[in-house]
């Protein structure tokens, strides 16, 4: 089962995780992170004083204050996290630093759409099974790829036939380099891939042969998902348990950083700037539309997504009340899929709602995106711009996405730095049993479970449509 690491509120008692329930220690206010590790009752049970788990690993900048539960409207002041260089530890020229960029990756041609949603659907990250079922995990990956992939080649040859996600990240790469350099500090930058080239592996193997002294882990996600950051640390958690190269390594692996000043000033900027472009800017409502996720895994799974979310959203609305923006502002959940309820508002559904309801004017900003890929150039930029012009909205904008923005880049530079002190060395696995998936080794068994998967995942991914049918033919 992949691992990872898993937030822990004072609030709440249990939750579920991949099939398993988690017992949660309490603990104080502060939130802070565990690593679940099995017991022999197939319980996942958080450790928080474990060195030898992953749990050491992860730097979580602090926040001086949390505005999270406070209204904008009694907010007049925001307190975010500043970097301080009196802070910063001297790092010796002998050290060979490593800072390894994680995002999802995308198909760069339309022949890797199919092995591209293949490998999206086949991470028990995205599609949670219940345990029983786990053997579907293949099957149902191959059909639904199979079924989708037509409609998104269309999606991608309407971007000019393919994802730009890696071009950005690598420029985003080179930037964070030479910001680094600036700040007289070298390292290596390394770009991995959750589901397509070059994977988190193809990475970790090129780390390897770098001789890397010291890692940091930054994911090129603001807010911590189990289904974006977590996905990729749960590869990474494995990876460095079970490969002798990384025993005694320090490592640092930043989890989210959506409160940073330098996130939410550039986040600022880029929608102060684009509000300009209309005529009545004081009327426009500025849309932030950020990636859903299943409710299941806010509500059983205790992703912290949505808090983060919320909690981002007022922490740059808080600093355009500080320039005097004081546009109104909503919070919708796009790119939905299956019959599974998400996150609502919808972004689709609220447009329309807020084109009935009068509104003209619509800033789209994507909030959980810093690069430029399918989901802004085109559900965005084509979709959602097609339905909002359709619903009564008159005028229509889209913030793009920070991309290589000199201040976001310099920012990320400064938490680089500032998580290189915090790396701690992890503690080899020396029982695997407990940490590796199963594999399917043997052909023959193989194959009879990807034809009986098939058949099953077939069966159950058409059974509400043929339920329809069957309710229309009676009524």
């Amino acid at each position: 089962m992949e691992s990872m690491q898993t937030k822990v509120f004072s609030n709440k008692v249990t939750n579920l995780y991949q099939g398993h329930k988690i017992t949660k220690i309490p603990t104080h206010r502060t939130k802070t992170f565990a690593f679940p590790v099995k017991d022999s009752s197939s319980k996942l049970v958080l450790h928080q004083n474990d060195l030898s788990a992953p749990q050491n690993l992860i730097y979580r900048p602090q926040r001086k204050h949390d505005i999270a539960t406070s209204a904008l409207s009694s907010a007049d002041t925001c307190v975010i996290d500043k970097f301080d260089p009196d802070e910063v530890h001297s790092i010796t020229k002998q050290e060979r630093i490593g800072v390894l960029l994680l995002n999802l990756g995308g198909p760069e041609t339309l022949n890797d759409v199919q092995p591209f949603l293949y490998n999206l659907f086949a991470d028990p990250d995205i599609i949670r099974l219940p345990r029983l079922f786990k053997f579907l995990q293949k099957p149902l990956a191959q059909l639904i790829s199979l079924l989708r992939a037509p409609k998104s080649k269309e999606a991608y040859a309407s971007i000019g036939g393919g994802s730009p996600l890696l071009r950005i990240t690598n420029e985003q790469a080179e930037a964070l380099k030479e910001a680094l350099e600036e700040k007289k500090l070298h390292a290596k930058i390394y770009v991995g891939m959750r589901y397509w080239h070059p994977f988190t592996e193809e990475a970790i193997n090129q780390i390897k042969k770098d001789h890397i002294s010291k890692l940091v882990v930054l994911p090129l996600y603001p807010q911590f998902s189990i289904s974006t950051s977590g996905s990729s640390i749960s590869v990474l958690n494995n990876i460095f348990r079970e490969d002798g190269y990384f025993e005694g390594l320090p490592i640092s692996i930043i989890e989210s950083w959506y409160q940073r000043d330098g996130y939410i000033k550039s986040m600022a900027d880029l929608i102060q700037k684009e509000l300009l472009s209309f005529s009545n800017s004081d009327e426009v409502m500025i849309f932030f539309s950020a990636h859903g996720v299943p409710i299941s895994y806010v509500e059983e799974a205790g992703d912290p997504y949505k808090d983060q979310m919320e909690d981002c959203i007022s922490l740059i609305m808080c600093e355009l009340k500080s320039r005097g923006v004081k546009n109104s502002h909503v919070l919708a959940y796009q790119s939905r899929v299956g019959p599974v309820q998400w996150l609502k508002p919808y972004t689709d559904e609220k447009i329309v709602e807020l084109g009935q309801n009068g509104v003209k004017s619509l800033l789209a900003v994507p909030i959980s995106f810093v690069s430029e890929h399918i989901e802004t150039l085109e559900e965005i930029d084509m979709e959602y711009k097609e339905l909002a012009l359709e619903s009564g909205i008159e005028n229509w904008g889209r913030v793009p996405a920070l991309n290589c923005t000199s201040s976001f880049i310099s920012d990320l530079a400064n938490l680089v730095i500032e998580a290189l002190p915090t790396a701690s060395a992890v503690a080899r696995s020396r029982n695997n049993d407990n940490y590796t998936d199963e594999s399917d080794t043997d052909a023959t068994q193989f194959a009879v479970k990807m034809l009986f998967g098939s058949v099953i995942a077939f069966f159950l991914l058409l059974f509400p449509k043929l339920i329809s049918l069957f309710k229309n033919s009676l009524f």
